[in-house]
């Protein structure tokens, strides 16, 4: 089953980062503008099209991946979509990485395994009662409320930048565990039931506000200070999600050292790509 989430992981960062790179090709190839009219003229090109697959794609391989394996597993393997972005976004739009790049990409790949190999996060149940669901919507919520008051306009834009980032990566994490809990009750219990239970709704509720979070960190300052706040703390949550809400395991003890050490080269890795990388913003999202 552990194989089984790793695989569909994978799969679903690279169908995302296939969906975004071809996206941006689509609307690089369409003038500026917005509305419906942009949207239509968006939707006669291949590349979008093969976009919103690529992003369609993403959303069920997440989903059969956290029916298969923890969520503190899953969701740190979604952070190779960044590499996976450049990779098939470089070539598409015509560009190349710098050397200093793919030394960066390494590291990101480096450091993601080593925490996952120290860590060794383990359990795959999908249950989580009530009593665990309120103190955790109670401080992922309010924290997302207070990021976006203390992020208002006017602030200087890396300090809106991160804290944004921080709050959509909130959203993500939060996202991840509302689809692992109502993906468990449609395996258990059939779709009726699936679209019985709140956290259905909810998981779609999250993850458009972690979409418009994202785009609003985008806007608000440079991508060095949201990308790391997005990254770092969608998978360090999620880790604590897992453990909190589904009784997953991760190794402690001297193991913390190498899992401390991993972050911090992933951490390296990601902050390098958002320096080297010319135009990062557009290809990555």
């Amino acid at each position: 089953m552990t194989g089984l989430a790793v695989l569909f992981a994978l799969l679903g960062a690279a169908s995302n980062a296939m969906g975004t790179a071809f996206q941006r090709k689509a609307a690089s190839r369409v003038a500026e503008g917005g509305g419906l009219r942009f949207i239509l003229q968006l939707a006669r090109q291949p590349p979008w099209l093969i976009g919103i697959a690529g992003v369609t794609g993403a959303a069920l391989f997440q989903a059969l991946a956290l029916a298969n394996g923890p969520l503190s597993l899953v969701q740190p393997l979604f952070i190779l979509e960044l590499p996976f972005a450049l990779m098939i976004a470089i070539p598409l739009l015509h560009r190349r990485l710098p050397r200093a790049g793919w030394w960066a990409v390494a590291a990101v790949v480096a450091g993601l395994g080593l925490v996952l190999l120290a860590a060794a996060p383990s359990g795959a149940t999908s249950d989580a009662s009530m009593e665990r669901w309120i103190p955790v919507l109670i401080l992922c919520l309010g924290t997302v409320a207070v990021a976006v008051v203390v992020a208002r306009p006017g602030r200087p834009p890396l300090f809106r930048a991160a804290v944004l980032g921080s709050a959509s990566a909130i959203s993500n994490a939060l996202t991840a565990a509302l689809l692992k809990s109502a993906v468990g009750t449609l395996d258990e219990d059939g779709f009726v039931a699936f679209l019985s239970v709140w956290q259905t709704y909810g998981f779609v509720v999250a993850g458009v506000v972690a979409v418009l979070l994202l785009e609003n960190a985008l806007q608000a300052g440079p991508l060095a200070a949201s990308q790391p706040a997005l990254t770092i703390g969608d998978a360090t949550l999620s880790l604590l999600l897992g453990v909190t809400l589904f009784d997953e395991t991760i190794r402690t003890g001297w193991w913390l050292l190498p899992e401390l050490v991993g972050a911090g080269v992933v951490l390296w890795g990601v902050l390098r790509l958002t320096r080297v990388v010319p135009h990062l913003a557009d290809m990555a999202h």
